[in-house]
């Protein structure tokens, strides 16, 4: 809080009456954290107070499209300019709309966590990552060359790798040292020295379904004096909450499962209080409240606003999220057993299949918030994303994803209608082989992602389809038989 003394007897009093404001969201933040998630979802910190005093008696959060805030007096401008009040100012720094967004966000991710959240939403899934990036690669000595790096999985979206690859190294000189196996902690902490700021993963992973023990991570962070920031988009909270198991930051590309609709793009950036870093900043809201700082600062400096049209569509979705990423999830786990049995397929990457490598450390953290398996614990799912190899030659990929009739050809993800890609030469085309290869993306992989269609039907398309080359993929598995006679009657 800024001195108050250099500020008029008006401004004070503004301040006074903004303090009670700021006392009765807190309040209310207070007391939603003990409702359950899906009350959350539905509800955030809107209330039928709100809605009859400020918003005509509107039942769902209203949309505010004004580009600016109008102010009763100069008092109230100069606090609300010093962020010394509640207020929005400008929509490029914020919005009411925005506002029921971020704290639906940041009491989701923070359901179970007992340190407090709060969340800066954002135009877009890759500006959420740069605005929870780049505060931590800034220069610490006024003078002399400095060398920065920070740690990362390989296996992420492609638009992820070039932010790193090309913008942070190839541009600005930030060494990025790329993680390839997530799961082995060791080489983690191989790749750790007194220059490293960050520790950042993305899982489940897009497309290969990559993941690490969240909670080994961000102790080994934290014992080195710095952050784990996750990428959980394919999860989302209501599957696995990051934050709970001692990561800093999270990431969502709020366009993907939390707008299954596809209507609107929207990302956030989530942050516990009190995180862990070694960057010395003049703001102590920094440190105490990262995603506060960040909306406060770097967000209202870089513009990367989000429209409130975008952000109502994203809060109307996520109404409904828990048992929409219930039903994906068993969508996905269904068509992953029957693409496991193909004999046009040679793997399937899906950490639900007992047959994955990642299966048991991903059922520690993937988990159906608030349901109940009959003994009291939480039903293990997985979420809608899902990777198969086809049992073929690259053309013959490309055969089986040109004859799909329901699943929608796009690299969207997340949504209530079934799309696939081939991430080779769509998502991650850009990164290039060799670092396609680095993180397991050959191009054979073809990335589906369940919706909410029944399963029988999303089954029958990828039986066709794969069908079109499944002469020439039993040929070949007759030949792996070693010349024995088949016993198939």
């Amino acid at each position: 809080m800024s001195d108050l003394s250099m500020y008029s007897p008006g401004v004070r009093r503004r301040v006074a009456m903004g303090n009670k404001v700021a006392a009765e969201y807190k309040r209310r933040f207070k007391k939603a954290k003990k409702l359950k998630f899906d009350t959350v979802a539905v509800h955030g910190l809107y209330t039928m107070q709100e809605a009859l005093e400020k918003n005509q008696g509107a039942i769902i959060e209203p949309v505010y499209l004004s580009s600016s805030q109008g102010y009763r007096d100069a008092d109230e401008m100069e606090a609300g300019l010093a962020y010394l009040i509640p207020n929005w100012c400008y929509t490029r720094i914020a919005n009411p709309t925005t506002f029921y967004l971020e704290w639906t966000m940041a009491l989701l991710e923070g359901y179970g966590c007992k340190v407090p959240t709060s969340c800066v939403c954002t135009a877009s899934g890759m500006s959420a990552i740069m605005s929870a990036v780049d505060p931590f690669l800034v220069k610490q000595k006024k003078r002399g060359e400095e060398k920065i790096n920070f740690v990362s999985t390989c296996q992420v979206y492609g638009g992820t790798y070039q932010q790193f690859q090309i913008r942070k190294m190839v541009e600005r000189g930030i060494e990025v040292r790329w993680i390839t196996k997530p799961h082995d902690i060791d080489q983690w902490a191989r790749n750790i020295d007194k220059n490293t700021r960050l520790l950042y993963g993305e899982l489940p992973s897009n497309p290969g379904q990559a993941f690490f023990d969240i909670a080994a991570v961000a102790d080994l962070a934290h014992s080195h004096g710095i952050p784990l920031i996750c990428d959980a988009t394919v999860a989302t909270p209501a599957l696995m909450r990051p934050l709970e198991h001692g990561a800093d930051i999270v990431v969502q590309s709020a366009t993907k499962s939390l707008t299954a609709s596809g209507h609107g793009i929207s990302g956030a950036l989530i942050s516990r209080q009190n995180i862990t870093t070694k960057i010395k900043n003049d703001s102590p809201l920094f440190k105490e409240d990262f995603a506060t700082y960040v909306k406060f600062l770097p967000y209202r400096d870089n513009g990367p606003a989000l429209a409130p049209m975008n952000a109502i569509f994203t809060m109307g979705e996520i109404k409904t999220l828990r048992s929409k990423m219930d039903l994906f999830s068993r969508n996905t786990m269904t068509v992953a057993r029957f693409l496991e049995t193909h004999p046009a397929v040679s793997k399937v990457e899906y950490l639900g299949l007992e047959s994955h490598p990642l299966h048991e450390l991903a059922s520690r953290y993937m988990k159906l918030v608030d349901s109940d398996d009959g003994t009291g614990k939480e039903i293990n799912r997985y979420g809608h994303l899902m990777s198969f190899h086809v049992d073929g030659s690259p053309k013959e990929t490309r055969q089986v994803f040109d004859h799909f009739e329901r699943i929608w050809r796009a690299t969207d993800l997340g949504r209530i209608k079934s799309v696939a890609t081939i991430p080779a030469i769509s998502t991650h085309q850009q990164q290039g082989e060799n670092a396609r290869r680095m993180a397991g993306i050959p191009p054979q992989l073809i990335r589906l992602c369940v919706g909410g269609e029944h399963p029988d039907d999303v089954i029958a398309d990828l039986d066709q389809a794969l069908n079109s080359i499944s002469k020439k993929s039993m040929h070949r598995v007759k030949k792996k038989t070693t010349g024995k006679k088949s016993r198939r009657k």
